[in-house]
């Protein structure tokens, strides 16, 4: 299971564990009452160790870009046939803006990391 996916399936299970646990609290149930308050502690803990994880992966992986000597916005042209231009051009890693990474980097155009300039 993707990261996404199990964060997803995550935040799900912490909401209906929240409902249940306000069902229980409107009808005075203290045994399910611990028992949902016990699995949100836990669901809670887990989303924010996978959420730091995620952040982190992140983060790494924008380093690894920004530390590439060398890069430039691709153009309308090369952008027609990139994979020519990433079979000339050996290490090359195409970011779009819109994708997560390309968020991080705050990109507003489609740009090329290479370890050489191409």
């Amino acid at each position: 299971m993707s990261m996404k996916k199990e964060i997803q399936t995550l935040k799900n299970r912490l909401d209906a564990c929240r409902h249940k646990l306000n069902s229980a609290q409107s009808r005075s149930d203290s045994e399910m009452i611990s028992k949902f308050t016990d699995e949100i502690d836990k669901l809670t803990k887990k989303l924010a160790q996978l959420q730091h994880k995620e952040s982190y992966d992140m983060n790494k992986e924008r380093k690894s870009l920004l530390d590439m000597p060398f890069y430039r916005e691709i153009t309308k042209a090369e952008q027609a046939d990139l994979g020519k231009l990433k079979k000339s051009v050996k290490g090359l890693v195409v970011v779009h803006p819109m994708t997560k990474i390309g968020k991080e980097l705050r990109l507003d155009v489609m740009t090329g990391f290479a370890p050489k300039k191409f």
